[in-house]
């Protein structure tokens, strides 16, 4: 088996459900992976829009997840450390956290869950924007996997 993340609240290539976007409660849905490396001692999560017209946009950043963990939990916005001692990065919008699909009316955009195995903890507060995240990676990676949801703006 390969390293894979999955979640329960949409299939693979499917609609978001609006509770995690901007037009509902703005929850990040609950996401787990399996057959990490061996090796892993830290994970690295990132959420990205490739479909932004300025380029990809960050929804998501968090890193420094403990090696023993297999899942984040939905979270709000706000919390700067989770419970399992990572730690979440800025997103696009400017503030701490999570911060769902939220695309221009009318148009559909593609946002990729990817979760990163790493061999290394990374430093605090190193990778608290897209390019450090990757930046301070880089080196670091033994393994990645993703995911990919699609949303469309309802009202």
């Amino acid at each position: 088996m390969a390293f894979n993340i999955t979640t329960t609240a949409f299939e693979y290539g499917a609609s978001i459900p609006v509770k995690h976007t901007c037009e509902g409660e703005n929850i990040s849905p609950p996401l787990k992976w399996d057959e990490a490396p061996k090796n892993t001692v830290t994970y690295a999560f990132i959420m990205e829009d490739p479909d932004d017209t300025d380029g990809t946009f960050t929804h998501w950043i968090v890193y420094n997840i403990p090696g023993n963990i297999n899942e984040l939990e939905r979270t709000g916005p706000a919390e700067k450390k989770l419970e399992n001692g990572a730690i979440q990065g800025k997103n696009d919008f400017g503030k701490t956290g999570y911060g769902g699909p939220c695309p221009p009316k009318g148009e559909e955009h593609r946002y990729f869950f990817r979760i990163f195995a790493l061999k290394k903890k990374l430093p605090p507060e190193s990778a608290n924007t897209r390019e450090a995240f990757y930046e301070m990676i880089n080196d670091h990676v033994i393994d990645e996997a993703s995911y990919m949801g699609i949303y469309r703006i309802h009202k």
